[in-house]
């Protein structure tokens, strides 16, 4: 029995092929995601601070030569206007911060290296006289901007963060 020219190089190339695709699969810092996002507690009482900690992790093979992130009210927590919160600091590897009232910005300390990573917090007063109890909760999100391979590539996304309940006690 003759074989066709397609079954004796058929299989060897689906091989090649699928070897190739294993072999230039991204850097291993890959699986580490772009930005980690914590909350330092879940429930808190109006008079007390809260911080974010946000981690980005460069995962591109060159650095990261300009970094920008806000963090944002989402719309539930704009849309209950009994909630009074203000951002009041923020810290970290920042070289440039803004805490105006209910929203922050910062400008990531860069270079950040390929794999490297840079943490800011941001921390936010919540009102003495805030609205507190059932459905009472101050979450937000972050657009985070990066350019990385001297600025010839650009990088952005909308990442949710951690909020919390505010309790009355």
């Amino acid at each position: 029995m003759r074989t066709s020219f397609l079954s004796r190089t058929g299989l060897p190339a689906i091989l090649a092929l699928l070897l190739g695709l294993l072999l230039s699969a991204t850097p291993a810092h890959a699986d580490t995601p772009l930005l980690s996002v914590s909350v330092d507690r879940t429930t808190a009482t109006p008079g007390s601070d809260v911080t974010l900690t946000l981690t980005l992790t460069n995962p591109h093979d060159t650095a990261a030569y300009f970094v920008y992130e806000s963090v944002q009210p989402t719309y539930g927590t704009t849309l209950n206007a009994g909630l009074k919160y203000a951002f009041s600091s923020c810290g970290g590897n920042v070289t440039a911060c803004d805490t105006g009232a209910t929203s922050g910005l910062v400008h990531h300390s860069v270079p950040v290296a390929a794999g490297a990573t840079t943490t800011v917090t941001l921390t936010y007063t919540i009102g003495t006289d805030s609205a507190c109890g059932d459905g009472a909760r101050i979450d937000f999100y972050t657009y985070l901007y990066y350019e990385y391979a001297s600025g010839a590539a650009s990088d952005s996304g909308i990442f949710q963060v951690p909020g919390n309940e505010v309790t009355c006690s």
